[in-house]
Order: C-alpha cells, then sequence, then structure tokens
C-alpha cells in the first residue's frame, strides 16, 4: 500500500523535476497505471472490502422488522444493538457474533450508546434511587407509568415497583418496599431534587426535607443525600438502570391487566438480575450484594408507615374533603372506607337533635390514583352511627330503646301498625295533658280557680 510521504514525492517529482509517467515508474518502482492513479489524487484512498456473504444476511428481514416495531414504540424504550443480538440469539437461533449485528445497525444508521465512568463506593454504603417512565399496555389502552427504582452504588442490585402517581406517599411505599425486599438499608440514600421530597433548596446541598420523608429519615436512620441542581451523573448506578428498565425489561412494550402484574414482571427481572455478572467484575451481582447486605444497616421495628396525615372534618352531609376528593365518614370504623382513609368521630351533638358528625381524625392516604369519588355508607350502618351519636336521649314511655337490640327488630316494630298506632295514641294523650296543665296554669295566673279534671 503507497503511503501518503510517497505520494508527495512522487507528486513532487512530477511537477517540480518534471518527470514523465514513464521516469516516474522507473526511479518508485511503480506501475504506470499506478503513477496516473498518484498524480490524479493528492492522497491514498481509504481500503473497502469487496461485499462477501456475511452470517447476518438470513435475519436482515428479522432486523429490519424490528426496527420498524421499533418506529411506534416510546424513544426510550427502542431496541438496542445488544437487545436486537440477544433476541435474535434467543429467538430466531442465531449462530453469528455480536458485531456482525452491530456493523448492520450500524449501517443501517444506529447510533451507540453512551459511555460512563464507573464509580467505586464501599459495600452497604449508597443506595440510589429515582423514577424511570414506562409505556404499558393496560386493557383500557396505552398510558405512561412512573416506576420507582433504587440501585446499590456496590453491588449495582436493583428494586423497581410500578407506582400510580410519585406524589410523597407513593415514594414513601416504594421505599419501604424496597428496604423490605433488600432486607437491609443504606447509610447514605441518593435522590435527585424532586419537590415531593425537598420542597426547597438553599446554596449548595443544604435542602429543606418534606416533613414525612424526614420521619422515614429518623426511623430507618439514614443520611440523606441530593445530586447537585441538574448533575444527574453524580448518581450514574441508578441512571444506568432508568435505561436498562426502559430498553430490556419494558422492551417489547408489556401487557399486562393492572399494576399488581406489572410489579411481579419487575420483581422477576430483578431477581433475574442478581445471577448476572456486570462487565468489569469476576462475581455475580448476587454475590455482591451478599457483602453489601452484611455492611448495611438493619431493618428497624415496626414497619414504617408509609402514610400522608392531616386533620379533616365532615360536612352535614357526613362527608370528608380531601385532596379535592369527598369521602363518607359517617362511621370512621366503617369498612366502606378506602383503606387509606381514617376519621376519628368526636362530639356526640346536642341532646335533642341529630347533629352532623365533629369529625376531627386523621385522614391518611396511601399510594393512589387521583380523583377517587366518595363511596357511599349503608343506610343501616349510617342509622347506626346517627342513633349512636346523637344517643337517643328522649324516649317515650314504654318505647323500649335497648341499643344492644338488634337494629332491625327496631325498624320492624316501628314499621308494625299497631305499635304505630300506640305511638300515635299516646302522642294525642300526651297532647291533650299538655293543653289541660297549659289551661290549667292561665287560670291561676288570671286568679280564678281551677276546676279538677274529671277522671
Amino acid at each position: 500500500m503507497v503511503k501518503v510521504d510517497e505520494y508527495a514525492r512522487i507528486r513532487q517529482a512530477h511537477r517540480i523535476d518534471k518527470l514523465s509517467v514513464r521516469q516516474l515508474a522507473r526511479r518508485f518502482h511503480h506501475s504506470r497505471r499506478k503513477i496516473r492513479e498518484i498524480l490524479g489524487q493528492p492522497e491514498p484512498r481509504k481500503y473497502q472490502r469487496r461485499p462477501m456473504p456475511s452470517v447476518v444476511d438470513p435475519f436482515k428481514p428479522v432486523i429490519d422488522q424490528i426496527l420498524r416495531a421499533d418506529e411506534d414504540a416510546p424513544r426510550k424504550q427502542r431496541h438496542t444493538v445488544a437487545k436486537v443480538f440477544r433476541r435474535l440469539r434467543d429467538e430466531h437461533d442465531y449462530p453469528g457474533s455480536y458485531e456482525r449485528v452491530r456493523q448492520y445497525l450500524r449501517a443501517k444508521g444506529r447510533s451507540q450508546r453512551a459511555t460512563f465512568i464507573p464509580l467505586d463506593h464501599d459495600p452497604g454504603q449508597r443506595l440510589e434511587a429515582d423514577f424511570g417512565h414506562i409505556h404499558v399496555d393496560f386493557p383500557d389502552g396505552r398510558r405512561l407509568v412512573p416506576v420507582l427504582l433504587t440501585t446499590w452504588a456496590y453491588s449495582n442490585c436493583p428494586f423497581a415497583i410500578a407506582l400510580p402517581t410519585e406524589r410523597t406517599e407513593a415514594i414513601l411505599h416504594g421505599l419501604v418496599e424496597a428496604f423490605t425486599f433488600f432486607g437491609c438499608v443504606p447509610r447514605e440514600l441518593w435522590w435527585d431534587n424532586p419537590k415531593t421530597v425537598v420542597p426547597h433548596l438553599f446554596v449548595g446541598r443544604q435542602r429543606q426535607l418534606n416533613d414525612r420523608y424526614q420521619a422515614l429519615v429518623s426511623h430507618y436512620a439514614f443520611e440523606p443525600c441530593f445530586c447537585m441542581v441538574r448533575q444527574p451523573q453524580e448518581k450514574p448506578h441508578v441512571e444506568g438502570r432508568v435505561r436498562h428498565l426502559q430498553r430490556d425489561w419494558a422492551t417489547p412494550v408489556p401487557k399486562v391487566q393492572d399494576l399488581a402484574e406489572l410489579n411481579a414482571h419487575l420483581l422477576s427481572c430483578c431477581l433475574r438480575d442478581r445471577e448476572r455478572i456486570q462487565a468489569g467484575q469476576s462475581e455475580t451481582i448476587g454475590q455482591r450484594f451478599a457483602r453489601e447486605s452484611d455492611n448495611a444497616l438493619s431493618l428497624p421495628e415496626p414497619r414504617f408507615d408509609p402514610c400522608i396525615v392531616q386533620p379533616a372534618k365532615a360536612d352535614k352531609y357526613q362527608m370528608v374533603r380531601f385532596d379535592n376528593n369527598r369521602y363518607s365518614g359517617a362511621n370512621p370504623r366503617s369498612a366502606a372506607l378506602p383503606r387509606h382513609l381514617a376519621a376519628a368521630a368526636g362530639g356526640a351533638g346536642s341532646r335533642q337533635r341529630l347533629s352532623p358528625l365533629a369529625i376531627a381524625g386523621c385522614i391518611q392516604r396511601a399510594a393512589r390514583s387521583p380523583g377517587e369519588t366518595a363511596r357511599p355508607i349503608p343506610w343501616r350502618q349510617a342509622l347506626r352511627t346517627c342513633l349512636a351519636v346523637a344517643g337517643r336521649a328522649r324516649h317515650r314511655p314504654g318505647a323500649a330503646c335497648d341499643r344492644d337490640e338488634p337494629l332491625r327488630s327496631r325498624l320492624r316494630r316501628r314499621s308494625d301498625p299497631a305499635a304505630r298506632a300506640a305511638r300515635v295514641g299516646r302522642g294525642h294523650a300526651g297532647a291533650d295533658a299538655g293543653k289541660r296543665r297549659a289551661t290549667c296554669g292561665g287560670a291561676r295566673h288570671r286568679g280564678a280557680a281551677a276546676e279538677p279534671e274529671p277522671v
């Protein structure tokens, strides 16, 4: 192969010394065809191989079909070169190498993955958390689902859980589930700066934490750490896990019935990933995590309650408003209330009439979807609660008022015609007696003697 310096000498001899093509061929020991080629271009052209049959040729239609399907998939859930190679190997018995697939995809215009600098950390020291978003096909259509990911910096052992929202109660629930899954607690937990965890940022790394997140920190005794603003590379392990979630665990797009099935799929992916040997390591992720769990903090008892606590009060319709939703609050211990609702009833109202309940309890909302509507209380349960609150201070003589009597018996007795007639008769008799007392009282007031009533 003729190099560039020889190109320069031949061209200089031709332009300066005025040597002919035959003279240049004799001096530099090249053919006249090669001399003419050198004089026609200033530098040698790159060597190009002739197209040869490749082992990937029979699989090119399959690769092209995968690329066409990626056009409709979300941008962050498209196939990488490694994912295409694994699918060809596992689903289509591809016998070739990864390099052949990479060369073909590179010729198709696929870009290479970014490069990250690995950081070393002590076992059990650092856990990184972040949210990733994937599209999931549910029976009612495709939706974007937030997934909380936590990854240990030393072993790269992951945990993922799909949540309905990214609110504070969802973050608390996800972290409690992560600590329970790992069976230990890190000494440091690193986040970005989400407002649901850090409502206010100050100079440097000073942060004002959410009250409930601060309670979580106090319960598990880890140190809360946060990246600098717009510096996500400070927690590279979980950032890589987010890409791994989108490109591997959620590719192709999952089709599930609900979040429970999606979380079961994510849990199986986390457990299967422990058997993998990470690039640059000689041990599996599970073996390195065993060393990490030995150096981490132990789980405290009891379990942290991942909820938001806020005082609330019921209105005259026995409805409790919370977070733009209305919940039935006639019976605080009712099964008709949502599981994340708990209210304590206080105040019995007046003794003469039924007054609204003074609900002064705690409304605890766990991870849920917003926009939940009110749930009605059954009429029997509402009536029982109203009777208990009012106290039934006034009972007419002769009417049974045993609170231990079943409610159905009391309602049946009230609906009986004979009992109703007896109550009406007692009511008229009481009214006549009241009139007689009023007449006697008026007569005495005027100074006239009141005649005795005939018996």
